[in-house]
């Protein structure tokens, strides 16, 4: 069963488009999240399925229910906010008791029920303590409790983990994932942070410019992207300027400033759907693209019918187990990230860059455009 539905879905405020057409369904027990950069309308999103905004046209229902002009009280969902909303008058016991009170569940009950969200979120014996007296993750618990005392259908999440620091967002990501297994609640959680994204999701729905670009496991998304967009803002991405010369059903043969490349359009069947579904032909343009982790650094010359690319090593970063390098070449600025027990390069550099034929993928302008796949 499906506890959202979002169909044909468009927000509109005056002139401005900020939702266009999004379709897309969440399982019972999935953990989704909406990804995107600023402005891209994720939240506008996770604000028409709480009820907060209704939208210009299309449909929203949970649970099977059509929720589309029905009041957020009236739905069964909760929402975790950025700021979080705790109410600071309230003990921490009494913020999380807030909802049931309000669904008029009995004393006994509810105390039972606080009790229990304690223990799930890992903070027994803090039932009589004041939010300020909270750490930042203690608060964030509080509030997820509140959230889920009452057992709705899903939790909405808008960027609740923005404001915390690297460490303690890493332990609250694990934190999400226990709780939201333990539970079994349908989790929907919007945010710009790709990390978090990738860190916690069952699936991801990738958002630009208030169309939906893809949707898919966090595995398809990062080694399968649609688009240039979703491939470079799930990762970082390096992208060389091409043109076809020659294209067939095994290979495509692309033209570059220093020389020709064929590429097997069989490797892992992602290059094959992304170059075929957009019906090019030769004398067409193309961006050779490849992940800073696919990308060798050797000093000598490759071997005959290696692809590669000549360029110097800029600058370096250590990073622990990894060295990320930038490398100067005529069309752009590289990053490579290479393994710490490599041959370090200093400055300077002369160097190669080489990759494997089944490590690129092939966009195009058209890549670039708006696509809004149907969900499955």
């Amino acid at each position: 069963m499906h506890t959202i539905e979002v169909e044909n879905v468009t927000k509109e405020f005056g002139s401005l488009v900020a939702v266009e057409d999004a379709n897309f369904q969440i399982k019972d027990g999935e953990f989704v999240s909406i990804l995107g950069p600023s402005g891209s309308g994720k939240s506008t999103i996770l604000r028409m399925v709480a009820g907060f905004e209704t939208p210009t046209t299309g449909s929203i229902a949970i649970e099977g229910n059509e929720v589309v002009g029905v009041p957020p009280f009236e739905r069964n969902s909760n929402m975790v906010f950025q700021n979080l909303a705790l109410f600071p008058h309230l003990t921490v016991a009494e913020n999380i008791e807030y909802g049931l009170k309000q669904a008029n569940v009995d004393k006994e009950t509810r105390q039972k029920r606080v009790s229990e969200m304690l223990e799930t979120v890992r903070l027994e014996g803090y039932g009589d303590r004041q939010p300020d007296e909270l750490s930042g993750g203690e608060q964030q618990r509080v509030a997820l409790a509140r959230a889920i005392v009452n057992e709705p259908a899903v939790v909405l999440f808008d960027e609740p983990l923005a404001s915390l620091d690297r460490k303690l967002r890493q332990h609250m990501q694990f934190e999400l994932q226990r709780i939201q297994a333990e539970t079994g609640i349908t989790f929907l959680y919007v945010t710009h942070d790709q990390d978090i994204a990738l860190s916690i999701s069952d699936r991801m729905i990738v958002l630009n410019e208030g169309a939906i670009q893809q949707i898919g496991t966090v595995e398809e998304l990062y080694n399968a992207p649609m688009s240039q967009f979703v491939a470079d803002f799930l990762g970082d991405l390096n992208a060389i300027p091409s043109t076809i010369t020659d294209l067939s059903e095994e290979y495509v043969t692309l033209d570059t400033s220093e020389g020709t490349i064929d590429i097997e359009l069989d490797a892992g069947g992602r290059n094959e759907n992304l170059i075929h579904s957009d019906g090019l032909a030769e004398g067409e343009p193309v961006n050779l693209c490849l992940r800073p982790h696919e990308i060798s650094l050797q000093t000598e010359p490759p071997g005959d019918g290696q692809p590669s690319v000549t360029g110097t090593v800029k600058s370096r970063m250590f990073r622990g187990n990894e060295i990320a390098y930038i490398i100067e070449t005529r069309w752009d600025e590289f990053l490579v990230i290479e393994d710490a027990g490599n041959e370090q390069l200093t400055n300077g550099t002369p160097v190669h860059l080489t990759w494997s034929r089944a490590g690129t993928y092939l966009f195009t302008p058209a890549n670039g455009t708006k696509p809004n796949p149907k969900p499955a």
